[in-house]
């Protein structure tokens, strides 16, 4: 299967915030979504990083002041690791599974984010192809659909 065939459950997951909004914006959106990573975008809404609850702690751990109010241009991790909807899930998985990452962004051909894949569902998904194909073995094995 390839990601494409899960972007309706991807795109439920996209949350997204401008890359010069305060990071206080960000933090909202992370305690108010039930995913655990937000997109920041740039001003042509193309994917430039992602800030996870994490940078939202680390930053305001040391804040004073007026850093509380920062960018989240100054916070996020900019090198971020994305998949696209032709790629399979199980490539995607590996990938998630050797980053330990539970979150990856899907993004078109222009890196406009369409969704982010979560590992769980990722797992979901490989698990029953890995059951239908153990069925279609059986049946096999069985002569099942062969008189």
């Amino acid at each position: 299967m390839f990601v494409e065939n899960m972007l309706n459950t991807t795109r439920d997951r996209l949350v997204t915030v401008s890359y010069d909004a305060p990071l206080i914006e960000a933090a909202g959106l992370l305690g108010s979504s039930k995913n655990d990573l937000v997109v920041v975008c740039g001003s042509g809404g193309q994917l430039s990083g992602v800030i996870t609850k994490t940078d939202v702690v680390r930053q305001i751990s040391r804040c004073q002041g007026a850093s509380c109010t920062v960018a989240v241009a100054t916070v996020m991790t900019d090198d971020v690791i994305f998949c696209r909807p032709s790629n399979p899930v199980s490539d995607v998985w590996a990938i998630m599974r050797e980053r330990r990452l539970k979150n990856i962004p899907v993004t078109d051909a222009a890196s406009q984010p369409l969704g982010i894949l979560n590992a769980r569902d990722a797992l979901q998904v490989l698990l029953t192809e890995a059951e239908n194909e153990e069925a279609l073995l059986r049946d096999y094995v069985m002569c099942v659909g062969y008189r």
